[in-house]
């Protein structure tokens, strides 16, 4: 991915809550989470000033109770820059910097997360739940 991630700002809300409408996730109170600094944002330049940068991509994060880590309230990337990279880039810039995620997803995307060795269960007939570590990573 050419471009960047970075810890989102309370500049950010807009295209935030924007790419999380349009995959139609709901991860709670996102606006705290980005004043807590756990929602990473992944971009690129237009123009190659800071007037022309695009979000193109989010992932927000929530602590995992009890566990070290967080957990994965919801990633997101606009529908026409899928496939470039942006979500993995976004997981491994929080896995950076976590240490432990974990997730709960369902079938379609399984293929993503297996990708990138989070190591997936069944919830249900419908549902997973993956976790992958940094220091278990190859």
């Amino acid at each position: 991915m050419d471009g960047y991630v970075r810890t989102a700002t309370t500049d950010d809300i807009l295209e935030v809550r924007r790419i999380l409408d349009a995959a139609m996730l709901e991860p709670g109170n996102v606006e705290g989470r980005i004043a807590e600094g756990n929602v990473l944002v992944a971009g690129d330049n237009r123009g190659g000033t800071d007037s022309s940068e695009r979000v193109l991509g989010t992932i927000v994060l929530e602590s995992d109770a009890g566990e070290r880590g967080a957990h994965i309230s919801a990633i997101g990337v606009r529908r026409r820059h899928r496939a470039r990279g942006i979500g993995t880039e976004l997981i491994e810039r929080a896995l950076e910097r976590e240490g432990r995620l974990t997730a709960q997803f369902d079938d379609g995307v399984r293929p993503f997360y297996e990708a990138l060795d989070f190591s997936i269960e069944p919830i249900d007939d419908r549902r997973y739940r993956g976790v992958v570590v940094a220091s278990e990573r190859p």
